[in-house]
């Protein structure tokens, strides 16, 4: 396996583990909203709904958060090499190492530690279209790239 897979396969795994969390909390709010439905009356039970009405609204936006980082990976081509950055690209630099793809923070492959970013992040708005050897200077740091 090589390293741009590996990286990929974290995120990937990522995104999984975030999806089944997600999952989870809905399939848990379902039950405790019909368990809500079948309880008395009152004051006390629509808050209880309201509530779980909210949690649902909130693993909603997730779970389109989670699926937007799914489309993300599937435009990834780890087979493609190029020494400009672009989605996929595996960047190193003197201060920190980047995998462009999703915002998966930091993980490791082969005992090195790489940032999994966004392309819309700050610092992955700044590495896109860069070129090998090209310096790029982020928190007041100069740094030579490696594609």
């Amino acid at each position: 396996m090589n390293l741009k897979e590996e990286l990929y396969n974290q995120c990937d795994a990522f995104v999984n583990k975030r999806l089944q969390n997600v999952e989870d909390v809905i399939s848990s709010n379902q039950n405790a909203l019909q368990s809500e439905t079948k309880n008395s009356a009152g004051d006390k039970h629509e808050t209880g709904r309201a509530m779980l009405q909210l949690e649902m609204e909130k693993a909603s936006q997730q779970l389109a958060g989670i699926n937007q980082m799914k489309e993300i990976l599937a435009k990834i081509d780890i087979s493609k090499f190029s020494k400009i950055a672009h989605l996929g690209s595996v960047i190193e630099t003197n201060s920190a190492n980047y995998f462009l793809s999703i915002s998966a923070g930091k993980i490791s492959a082969f005992n090195i530690d790489y940032f999994a970013i966004s392309v819309s992040s700050p610092i992955g708005k700044l590495l896109l279209g860069k070129q090998e050897r090209e310096k790029i200077t982020f928190n007041n740091n100069v740094n030579p790239l490696c594609i």
